[in-house]
């Protein structure tokens, strides 16, 4: 499964890099951050835009269901398929491509005339945003070895703590400076310039495809199928779980597993004979498939926190979109901080470190509730920052080092699909996180018959569980390590 050549699958190490080489891959990964951070800020950065949307568009609740989570839909079902195309047919053509088309649909998103027009454009942004993502994780693989990786996945992970957590304080300030009834197209019309500029830029400095690498032949349609279909039956209940009131959604999920399992059947028969869409045999490493439930698991209450902390400042508390970002800001300056940290440390450290970040992170959520009923009377966001503080700098030391230690060992010709799937887990996670954790403040409401600060330390209390759930999976892996040491 590993290139003999060096750890982890790629050239060795030992061959010297120019400082002119050095500042191009460094210049190129600097393009692929901030073409990540723009597609990531897009998953949060809507939330506080939804009022001035449904007032200036008259949308209905399924309407704005769509544009919130219609882009996490197509967003995961674009990561795999896209990792393989950037793993087949050159990184930089899929990354121009897919930032071309996040550019574009960002501008017709903002020119939006309809709620119909609005949830087109913004699940054809989500599309691009799956297109874009895994070419900047395989471009880190392909252009760094082995420990040199850390620091680049330290910036990544600062990025994708960052863009999560500070969506909601851009909203607000765009829709602050933009007015009530037009800031929220200001949401949209933000990714304009920096996607020109990076479609320009990454053009230009991303490494063009190597000759002799597989053709249009071996992409593995049947495959692209099965799990589109697979992962579209596993989200779409999970993010339509507010809107369809059935409980027959949920038999969807099991009918998605059953397509996934195909799915790995035929890769299984297809890699006889050509490069499937996914090698199924980077689950034999146990480095990738922990790392990839770590994320999994992670995810699920990692993003619900902001999704209910928002909802509880706005529409429970009356805070305006701009003070609910603010509040969160607290979360995303920790996390970048201990980001950059974990990626420079997580070479030395291990998985354990993982383990104090995911530690760190039930430490910092729990004390947020206890100062929360503390002092009920004093302003929410105030009470909770200091605790949420804590909580980003254990998310820091999560999100980054974790992506270093599950792709240290997955070759550059599967880098694009390897990361594909780590991220498609993370899509499912944060989805599946959501409905619950959601439907648990949304039952609590109703409940308490409007009690908002109890929803939400339930539903608080919920996303700390699941993330508590992901430290046992990483306490569990250190304890067999060490046990298989000493024997």
């Amino acid at each position: 499964m590993r290139d003999q050549r060096s750890p982890g699958g790629t050239m060795s190490a030992a061959q010297p890099v120019t400082a002119a080489e050095n500042r191009r891959r460094w210049q190129a990964v600097g393009v692929g951050l901030v073409a990540a951070f723009m597609t990531l800020l897009d998953v949060s950065i809507v939330n506080v835009a939804v009022p001035s949307i449904d007032r200036a568009l008259h949308a209905s609740p399924s309407d704005l269901q769509w544009v919130l989570s219609g882009y996490a839909l197509t967003f995961g079902l674009a990561l795999v398929p896209a990792g393989r195309f950037g793993d087949a047919r050159g990184r930089r053509n899929a990354f121009v491509f897919g930032i071309a088309l996040f550019t574009i649909t960002s501008a017709l998103a903002g020119l939006s005339t309809s709620p119909t027009w609005l949830v087109v454009t913004r699940l054809l942004q989500g599309a691009a945003a799956g297109i874009v993502n895994p070419q900047v994780i395989g471009l880190i693989q392909q252009l760094f070895r082995g420990p040199e990786r850390a620091r680049p996945f330290g910036l990544l992970g600062a990025t994708i703590g960052i863009s999560t957590a500070v969506g909601p304080l851009l909203g607000g300030l765009l829709i602050a400076i933009g007015g009530e009834e037009h800031g929220w197209r200001w949401v949209f019309f933000v990714n304009v310039p920096v996607g020109i500029l990076a479609v320009i830029l990454g053009w230009r400095l991303l490494p063009g495809r190597p000759a002799g690498q597989p053709g249009w032949r071996q992409l593995d349609p049947v495959g692209v199928l099965l799990l589109g279909v697979g992962v579209v039956l596993v989200l779409l209940p999970l993010v339509q779980e507010q809107q369809w009131e059935t409980p027959w959604k949920w038999a969807l999920i099991p009918i998605g597993l059953a397509v996934l399992v195909v799915f790995g059947l035929w890769e299984r028969r297809y890699e006889h004979h050509h490069q499937p869409l996914f090698d199924l045999r980077l689950f034999s490493l146990q480095s990738y498939t922990l790392g990839a439930l770590l994320a999994l698991v992670y995810f699920g209450g990692f993003t619900a926190i902001f999704f209910i902390f928002t909802l509880f400042l706005q529409m429970g508390l009356g805070y305006s979109a701009l003070v609910a970002g603010l509040a969160i800001t607290p979360f995303a300056l920790g996390s970048a901080a201990a980001a950059v940290l974990g990626g420079r440390i997580v070479n030395r450290l291990g998985r354990p470190l993982v383990a104090i970040g995911l530690f760190t992170v039930v430490v910092g959520l729990a004390a947020t509730v206890v100062a929360l009923r503390l002092a009920p009377d004093a302003p929410a966001p105030w009470v909770a920052a200091g605790p949420l503080l804590v909580a980003g700098i254990g998310s820091g030391l999560v999100i980054a080092p974790n992506q270093t230690i599950t792709l240290s060992e997955v070759p550059v010709a599967q880098a694009g699909s390897g990361a594909g799937m780590l991220q498609t887990g993370q899509r499912i996670g944060a989805a599946a996180g959501i409905a619950a954790v959601g439907s648990m403040f949304f039952s609590s409401l109703s409940d308490t018959r409007g009690d908002w600060t109890t929803a939400f330390e339930r539903s608080l209390i919920l996303a700390t569980g699941i993330i508590g759930l992901a430290l046992i999976c990483a306490l569990i892996d250190i304890v067999r390590n060490h046990n298989h040491h000493d024997t």
